[in-house]
């Protein structure tokens, strides 16, 4: 193989080294060489970050005769050195918020769900804890990753609580008295210092690491190679740790993508450009080596689940001949959120079907204004787009995500499908001939403006930063061709054969955005302001002619706009109405069946 100089240097390095590669750069191909140079006899591990990717490296490293390199993830080996041994009993899922409630007899003072947003805090906090370097929870102060002055304002005043409370539910876990998690024990494998018996430990995807997992690297005697991206952090607010930054080794970097061409590479830099706004920006060269390849497979990806899904339900309803589509991960994630409540649950409470609210929390709440509030006091991010794709949608939502799961395929099938929706979260390391970028993600303009409107005390810099690498990721999984929304697309860049600029229809203000801390808000709107978080009546305020009733000249009008095979959208931003309520309007008619 012609390796590249970078390349050369890595593979004949000694000592403890960190590899900034980017996206594409054969950084798996490049540390197989590594471990196949190291002499034959030397015991090897290679810490994967995520099963897939474990499984995907063990192939590879067996496919080159290397079984002197053990794969594992950190979770892998402390599974088998913690909970055996302690006869412990795993919870895969963890605890939802109201069953910590439960297990702490939690009680609350003014609001009766206040309970529950001190049991979501707990929760945080014992992540916060289990994923951090320290050895006690007293050692670390909670508020530091409370970043909403509102929210901090209400957890200052029952931190003493929450602290003890959070002790005292890790306590439980310790001793056995319920189901551990996933963080536990590898915060317990962690504190029990292990020394692995390895010459060389391979790290690979060092900047979303946890400091524990960091921790446990770093006192392993053994020669220690960090494999990473600093500009693909995209787990922060899991309290990854980007260990590339934390760590002195001597670095080397692979700044040559086989994945896409010099086009391609040219928007990446731009795209990091705008960290210059952040003074954290060191420049940096990317050359783009990749050929073209032909279009086999398409993607669309967003940063978040409201907006993905929001595409997805327009693919699906104006791409009428489309019979196959895929979603990565398992498509039922994209409709639960993080703490259990499904889109259904909160579409019961929107209408008052409280008898069939499953989840407990979502069944507490008086109404959806209730449930508004205890996402803005929780920073709930995950049940608070939820409850926009039911404002949006209403009760179409049934409707529409039978259709779009009856045209999913199965993994051993998404060679089948002619579009995927991926968040860029579950498609990271994925690549895709062609991808589609929905315009959900952080603007510069955005980004300046933030910037301009805010104490540099009051930015989350780090989240801001993140936001950044959110849309790196996304616009380097392709492999040919990239749709970039115009207002995503880095100044002074030229469209081109790889690059193709979507003119998009539908307002900013319309569309979600997250602000610096990390809550949804639309444009204009006070951050601070419970109203511009999650509007209740923002809808019929964006929609003005939402509840007009159609008239025999509307359908008409729907009917040849339908035929001219306008977007949803379109129609939706034309009528005035959502588009759950176009899409309603369209099965009425028997528009599909009729014209297609």
């Amino acid at each position: 193989m012609n390796w590249t100089r970078e390349q050369l240097d890595i593979i004949r390095s000694s000592g403890d080294i960190k590899i900034n590669a980017i996206a594409g750069s054969g950084k798996t191909t490049t540390v197989i060489e590594y471990a196949r140079s190291r002499p034959k006899e030397s015991k090897i591990l290679y810490l994967a970050f995520n099963k897939s990717v474990k499984l995907e490296a063990l192939n590879k490293f067996r496919d080159k005769g290397l079984f002197n390199v053990q794969v594992e993830t950190a979770h892998s080996m402390a599974y088998r050195a913690i909970v055996p041994r302690n006869g412990y009993r795993v919870r895969p899922q963890g605890y939802k918020t109201h069953e910590i409630v439960e297990l702490l007899h939690l009680r609350g003072d003014r609001d009766k769900h206040t309970k529950y947003i001190l049991g979501n805090h707990i929760n945080k906090f014992i992540a916060y804890f289990c994923n951090s370097e320290k050895a006690k929870v007293l050692d670390l102060n909670y508020l530091d990753v409370v970043h909403d002055s509102k929210v901090r304002k209400l957890v200052k005043s029952f931190y003493s609580y929450i602290e003890k409370q959070t002790r005292l539910l890790l306590a439980k876990m310790d001793k056995g008295e319920i189901e551990i998690t996933h963080d536990f024990y590898l915060k317990k494998f962690q504190l029990s210092t292990p020394q692995l018996p390895y010459d060389c430990i391979l790290f690979d995807e060092g900047q979303d690491a946890s400091e524990a997992m960091l921790d446990i690297f770093l006192r392993q005697k053994g020669t220690k190679v960090i494999v990473g991206d600093t500009h693909q952090q995209i787990y922060g607010w899991r309290y990854a740790v980007n260990s590339l930054e934390k760590t002195t080794f001597n670095t080397s970097h692979l700044s040559t993508s086989f994945r896409f061409g010099q086009d391609i590479a040219h928007l990446a830099m731009g795209i990091l450009q705008w960290k210059e706004h952040l003074g954290t920006f060191k420049p940096l060269q990317i050359t783009g080596k990749g050929i073209p390849t032909e279009i086999k497979s398409k993607a669309t990806i967003a940063r978040t689940n409201l907006g993905l899904l929001l595409r997805a339900i327009e693919y699906v309803t104006s791409e009428m001949k489309v019979k196959h589509i895929y979603f990565e991960g398992n498509i039922n994630s994209y409709t639960y959120a993080e703490d259990g409540a499904s889109l259904y649950d909160i579409l019961n409470l929107y209408n008052g079907n409280r008898g069939k609210i499953r989840d407990q929390l979502i069944r507490e709440m008086k109404d959806l204004d209730e449930l508004e509030d205890y996402v803005s006091k929780t920073e709930d991010m995950q049940l608070g787009l939820m409850v926009e794709i039911v404002k949006e949608y209403g009760n179409e939502i049934h409707d529409i995500l039978r259709q779009i799961k009856d045209k999913h395929v199965e993994n051993e099938e998404k060679a089948k499908a002619e579009m995927v929706f991926s968040t860029v979260h579950r498609c990271k390391g994925m690549e895709y001939d062609e991808v589609h970028i929905v315009n959900d993600f952080m603007t510069e303009k955005k980004l300046k403006n933030t910037i301009e409107e805010n104490d540099h005390e009051a930015l989350n810099i780090s989240r801001l930063n993140e936001e950044i690498n959110l849309l790196y990721v996304a616009a380097t999984r392709t492999r040919n061709t990239l749709h970039i929304p115009e207002a995503l697309l880095p100044k002074g860049l030229v469209p081109s054969k790889q690059i193709i600029v979507i003119k998009e229809d539908m307002e900013e203000e319309s569309r979600p955005a997250f602000n610096h801390k990390g809550t949804f808000q639309r444009k204009g709107q006070n951050p601070h302001d419970k109203e511009a978080v999650f509007p209740f009546e923002q809808i019929r305020k964006t929609h003005k002619d939402a509840y007009r009733p159609w008239t025999p000249e509307l359908d008409e009008e729907l009917t040849v706009m339908f035929c001219e095979e306008k977007s949803v959208k379109e129609m939706a931003r034309y009528f005035g109405r959502t588009r759950g309520a176009i899409y309603s309007r369209i099965k009425k008619l028997e528009l599909v069946e009729t014209y297609r």
